[in-house]
């Protein structure tokens, strides 16, 4: 059964709806957190001011511990002693309104004594306790013999939100496997210890993941919701712990405060992602509502790219070289020149490519651009000098081809990962759409041709023009762009400018390239 009544809320009078609160705007919720320190920014105090400042907060912090960890796991932590946690708590309380306080790490038995101590002086309006004693990674943060200590501290609390392995730890029995029996500890805990409890099913198997809000007296008001898939979960209970004494200020009821943080959880667990932070159980995404609002969407970024270069691509199929290769009416001079440039500059580009591989941050990104860096080597320039073999001509790198190649190292070794790949990207889509055109040119004159019987296979580019149906290569532009986009929501405003302009500069040189032969030959 499920009530919509919770215990100890503490009220907070707002302003009717649609009706202005009189006078000036309302200060923002001062929000302390009492936690350990996590160097990798996901949990911790470093989790507890992201939500609390993504809910309107003012986050304050008094550090309990310093703990070496990062996405992986803990590998050391170190209490600093009691009485200078007291004197840091002394230090705030004398000097600033708290209107909430959240209880994340106390490593021992002091150290929550100490603080047990300080709320009873202080009594705070909010006190949300998060017990951890497990991190993520499942590596013990506090010691054995502090069971007792904390739950004397759950006396002092208006919420406790224990994941269940937690939760069993308090009620002294094995973890529950299942929602009723999670359902039946948190009951439990919250009648002995007289505080609400929050029961969290997100270490249960399913597509569901429950949350429950339980009484003192019996009453449960659960929160449906889905499970999502992501191994990005390093400070979710810091961080919705923080949420809750954050919201709970504004709202003055524990349901309505756990209805907008579970929203907010699975947004921040859903945009995850983009963060791309370590290599095991990586970070919420705190800011994802803020930060929606200035990246781009999925393929917004590039579809702006392909905009902005519109002038060169007209100005590309207005070259007469290329005009001429699609005719056949070139001049083999110019086509060799033309060809004898691009080896060199796919010789320089395959290093380019090496360094785009070199930065990638994924195994797959790294693949991708090694391939690319071999095919420039095997398969392209043996193509040119197959040709260049029965058309022998000696040329040195011309101008364009060394200002291309200059721009692309310049940015290869002093530019981002996201710039790189944005550089090169007009190699392979600029390319794509010249070969596309032009083979659907070439297959449409062979048939009129056949058609009226003046013989197929006259054209003198033909077998070159037969090679711009690569289907592989079709495929890795597509995979190309797509990697620059992902980049681009990933990175800064300022990144994704930088991006832009070596895209453009890169656009500008392939314009040039297809222009080189009729002007350097």
């Amino acid at each position: 059964m499920t009530h919509n009544t919770t215990p100890r809320t503490t009220t907070n009078p707002q302003p009717a709806p649609n009706q202005p609160a009189a006078g000036p705007a309302p200060r923002p919720p001062h929000v302390l957190s009492i936690a350990g320190s996590d160097p990798s920014g996901g949990a911790g105090i470093q989790a507890d001011i992201k939500s609390i400042s993504a809910h309107g907060g003012y986050a304050m912090a008094a550090i309990t511990a310093l703990t070496a960890q990062n996405t992986q796991g803990v590998q050391g932590v170190h209490v600093p002693a009691a009485d200078f946690l007291r004197q840091q708590l002394d230090s705030l309380s004398a000097d600033i309104t708290i209107d909430a306080v959240k209880i994340g790490m106390l490593a021992n038995a002091e150290v929550m004594d100490t603080v047990g101590e300080w709320l009873a002086e202080t009594r705070p309006p909010v006190v949300v306790l998060d017990p951890v004693m497990v991190a993520t990674s499942g590596d013990a943060l506090v010691d054995g013999d502090a069971r007792k200590s904390l739950l004397r501290l759950l006396h002092q609390a208006h919420l406790a939100t224990p994941n269940l392995a937690e939760l069993a730890v308090l009620c002294g029995e094995p973890e529950a496997a299942s929602w009723d029996a999670a359902l039946q500890q948190g009951k439990a805990l919250a009648a002995v210890h007289g505080t609400a409890v929050l029961v969290k099913g997100g270490h249960l198997e399913g597509d569901q993941c429950p949350d429950a809000l339980v009484g003192p007296d019996g009453s449960v008001e659960i929160f449906a919701g889905p499970r999502v898939d992501t191994d990005n979960t390093h400070g979710t209970g810091c961080s919705l712990s923080a949420a809750l004494a954050t919201l709970q200020v504004q709202t003055g009821s524990w349901a309505e405060s756990m209805r907008r943080a579970k929203d907010w959880l699975t947004g921040c667990l859903q945009a995850s992602g983009v963060l791309d932070i370590g290599h095991g159980h990586g970070p919420l995404n705190h800011f994802h509502e803020l930060w929606a609002l200035q990246a781009p969407a999925a393929g917004e970024f590039t579809r702006s790219l392909w905009a902005q270069i519109a002038p060169e691509r007209e100005a590309i199929f207005a070259l007469d070289f290329i005009r001429e290769l699609a005719s056949g009416g070139l001049d083999e001079r110019h086509f060799a020149y033309y060809l004898a440039q691009d080896a060199q500059y796919l010789n320089a580009y395959s290093r380019v490519l090496s360094r785009a591989s070199a930065l990638a941050p994924t195994e797959d990104e790294q693949r991708f651009w090694a391939a690319g860096a071999q095919n420039c080597l095997v398969v392209e320039l043996a193509l040119h000098r197959e040709w260049l073999s029965r058309h022998p001509v000696e040329v040195a790198r011309g101008p364009v081809t060394k200002h291309y190649v200059d721009h692309l190292s310049a940015v290869a070794f002093s530019g981002s990962y996201a710039e790189l790949a944005a550089a090169v990207l007009p190699c392979y889509w600029l390319y794509a759409e010249v070969g596309r055109v032009l083979h659907a040119g070439y297959l449409r004159d062979r048939t009129l041709a056949d058609d009226a019987g003046t013989g197929a296979g006259a054209h003198p580019y033909g077998e070159w023009l037969e090679t711009y149906a690569d289907e592989a290569f079709a495929e890795a532009t597509a995979r190309a762009v797509a990697i620059v986009d992902a980049a681009a929501v990933r990175g800064s405003a300022l990144e994704r400018e930088r991006m832009r302009e070596a895209f453009v500069h890169s656009a500008r040189y392939e314009v040039d390239f297809f222009d080189a032969p009729r002007r350097h030959a």
